[in-house]
């Protein structure tokens, strides 16, 4: 036994000495995919130290991302690549060419690889615009705004009398040059990179990145324990060649010693102790979501040309975050009037038995025959 605790004392000494812990853990938003790690803080979830200034995130129901550029407001996150360093971020309301109107990073870390210049024009909704989309979110019914990055199309649009005008001159961040033809929707995900930390050298030999010192920004690598600094070269080397069979010697005695000790404990039992379950032991209940013929019971009606919803007006669905459209198919929560996409809230409550907004417990519609 004296021997087995020995050799885990210097298994303990040896992996201490290759990776002390930073405690920075990697952190997730709900069922998010997306990694928060240096130089991201995910807000409330993370130590403060465990993110560069201007990367904070914050979760967002029910597990969206967002980021607060300082001069152009929140923004929802798409995905992050630690590798490139780059970050796509989108319009949580569905209206990105709206956000571009005032959209600045000079007071963020963050910068565009290249921008594009486009245009936009406000043109009388009775001009024929055949073969050329408006921005849905920009227009209203009485005129229609288009975006071109043509001058040639503006020129031609504003001297033919047809009451086009500029209304605005945009820089839009984009990661290459894009022709859509004359005229374009502005609503791709905007890609923006970041070359402040450098942790590219980090993510090259699948170590994490980090303040080398609490008092600095300075950063280094650490190694996959636990985020410790990589020690360099022979040492590295050295120290590796006498962990290994250490680690190897104390899993095989550990092994033993647990066998041994389980087989002495099962022994003792057997002949001492006659194990009886209790009689009243409940088991704990089974969450789960509703059946699918409760789910039916709930009003689902098509959108018309209002988009007048059956119960609580809203004007986006509190689950996927879109903007209900004209023939749209929604179903509303009868308890609290709630209502979402018929197709979101189905999936919801095949797996949670509550409202996702108010937390209810809704209760099945009986239809009298």
């Amino acid at each position: 036994m004296e021997a087995y605790k020995v050799i885990f004392c210097l298994l303990f000494i040896i992996l201490h000495s290759l990776a002390a812990s930073n405690d920075c853990p990697t952190s997730y938003c709900g069922i998010s995919f997306i990694q928060v790690r240096f130089p991201f803080l995910l807000n409330d979830r993370q130590p403060e130290n465990c993110g560069f200034p201007g990367f904070d995130l914050r979760c967002a129901f029910p597990s969206t991302l967002r980021i607060n550029l300082p001069s152009s407001g929140e923004f929802s996150v798409r995905s992050i690549d630690y590798s490139s360093q780059t970050i796509r971020i989108y319009d949580p309301l569905n209206c990105l060419p709206a956000r571009l109107l005032t959209f600045d990073l000079s007071n963020s870390p963050f910068s565009a690889s290249y921008f594009q210049s486009f245009t936009l024009l406000s043109c009388p909704s009775d001009v024929n615009l055949s073969g050329f989309e408006p921005i849905e979110c920009l227009s209203n019914s009485s005129f229609s705004v288009l975006a071109t990055d043509s001058k040639t199309f503006v020129t031609s649009m504003t001297s033919n009398q047809t009451g086009c005008m500029i209304t605005k001159n945009l820089q839009v961040p984009v990661d290459q040059p894009y022709d859509d033809g004359f005229t374009s929707q502005l609503d791709k995900d905007l890609t923006l990179t970041w070359s402040t930390p450098d942790c590219k050298k980090c993510e090259a030999v699948d170590a994490s990145c980090g303040y080398a010192d609490s008092n600095t920004n300075i950063t280094t690598c650490f190694s996959s324990f636990h985020g410790a600094p990589k020690p360099p070269g022979i040492f590295r080397i050295i120290t590796f060649a006498i962990a290994i069979p250490a680690m190897t010697a104390s899993i095989v005695i550990a092994c033993f010693m647990c066998t041994k000790g389980r087989r002495n404990k099962l022994m003792i039992r057997r002949t001492t102790i006659t194990a009886v379950a209790p009689e009243d032991t409940i088991a704990p209940p089974n969450i789960v979501g509703l059946d699918q013929e409760t789910i039916e019971s709930y009003t689902k009606v098509v959108l018309g040309e209002s988009k007048r919803l059956p119960g609580r007006e809203d004007s986006t669905c509190p689950i996927c975050l879109a903007k209900y459209h004209v023939k749209d198919t929604v179903r509303c929560i009868p308890e609290c009037r709630h209502c979402f996409h018929a197709e979101c809230i189905d999936e919801w409550l095949k797996m949670n038995g509550t409202c996702p907004v108010c937390r209810n417990s809704p209760s099945p519609v009986h239809v009298e025959s």
